[in-house]
């Protein structure tokens, strides 16, 4: 497991060695073809700054050499926001006072219908909060069946399951889950979550080593931008990414680093990162690692996620409500968190394409099944 593998790693090396790192460093980086570990801490390290330039440019060749001048489009459906969880940064967390709402069967098809009606999505992306009691397996797999008529691509981001629950999930029209470790800082972890599932921070890193041996066609990974330090963060999650390619190499990826928004919560974040930083991480990921999805949320700007089409981001989503039922049923509930990106997705595919990239709308079809 790779709980394992990271308590071979420690978080203040890495984070020194990371600082310590010098342009010769950089230079050695991008003059590779096949970064390693050590090459990923010089590219998202500080001494890499003066070569953003450089860096975009060695981004945003490797992305149209495997994806081509294509963007693939997503869109969130959040299904329920019951959560047992007391994360001190989320809006779900249970601890605050708001009315809990899960969808029916047939909330769910209306839902569906609705997103439907904004575009021609394909890929939907089913989430909620953490209650395995209220909402568990059962209930993700009546979602899933609900849906796979309206969609040819269901991805799930819910809690850590077992082996045989993410099994059984693939065999009612499941393709890929997302999975955000939040931070790699097992100690900090603790605080950031107290109480609920996710305060186990073995059983939720674990977790995509599950995902990988239960046959999951895609596993999307992510750490939470605003937690603890950045670099030191995306640096364990890509050595994250290394091992499950390893061990589950018939297995397809996806990366996303969220940047913290405003949620009912209040927490603000402990570290702010730049547009420039995030720019910086984006383009390290894609130069490290030429095959990976890297996925860009409406937590973005138009402005960001625009720059971003010809320069690494491979998928985005659009039209985003992060309320359960948020496009039909309660478009009044309480959010998960708030968008920065409020276009609709017409607008959202128009600026792709004024930018010269094509739009995805779907990249996956049932006959694969």
């Amino acid at each position: 497991m790779f709980s394992e593998v990271l308590e071979k790693y420690d978080w203040d090396e890495i984070t020194a060695r990371i600082a310590a790192k010098t342009y010769r460093d950089v230079e050695r980086a991008l003059a590779k073809a096949t970064p390693d570990l050590d090459d990923f801490m010089a590219l998202v390290s500080p001494a890499a700054a003066p070569y953003l330039e450089q860096m975009a440019q060695l981004s945003r060749r490797y992305t149209q050499q495997r994806f081509g001048k294509t963007i693939s489009m997503y869109i969130p459906m959040y299904i329920t926001n019951s959560c047992t969880n007391s994360c001190v940064y989320c809006g779900f967390n249970r601890h605050n006072k708001f009315p809990r709402v899960i969808l029916t069967p047939e909330q769910i098809e209306a839902e569906c219908k609705a997103i439907r009606r904004l575009g021609p999505f394909e890929n939907l992306l089913i989430v909620t909060g953490e209650n395995p009691r209220a909402a568990g397996t059962d209930y993700l797999e009546t979602a899933l069946r609900v849906c796979r008529p309206y969609f040819n691509n269901l991805t799930i981001e819910v809690m850590p399951l077992s082996e045989e629950d993410y099994h059984r999930l693939t065999l009612s029209g499941l393709n890929g889950v997302v999975c955000f470790q939040e931070t790699y800082h097992r100690e900090r972890y603790k605080v950031y979550h107290p109480a609920g599932m996710k305060s186990n921070f073995e059983w939720r890193v674990n977790g995509y080593d599950r995902m990988g041996a239960a046959g999951v066609h895609k596993i999307g990974m992510g750490v939470l931008i605003g937690l603890e330090d950045w670099r030191t963060d995306v640096t364990m999650m890509a050595l994250h990414l290394m091992y499950l390619r390893k061990k589950y190499w018939r297995t397809r990826y996806s990366v996303n680093f969220p940047r913290m928004r405003p949620s009912e919560s209040g927490f603000q974040p402990n570290v702010v990162m730049t547009d420039r930083e995030l720019a910086q991480l984006t383009f390290a990921f894609r130069i490290f690692d030429h095959d990976v999805d890297i996925s860009m949320s409406t937590r973005e700007t138009p402005l960001f996620r625009n720059n971003m089409v010809a320069l690494g981001a491979t998928s985005m989503s659009a039209g985003s409500k992060t309320e359960p039922g948020g496009y039909e049923t309660y478009p009044q509930a309480l959010e998960q968190f708030a968008v920065s990106d409020e276009r609709t997705p017409a607008q959202v595919e128009a600026d792709i394409r004024a930018r010269g990239y094509e739009v995805v709308w779907k990249d996956w079809d049932k006959i694969f099944d």
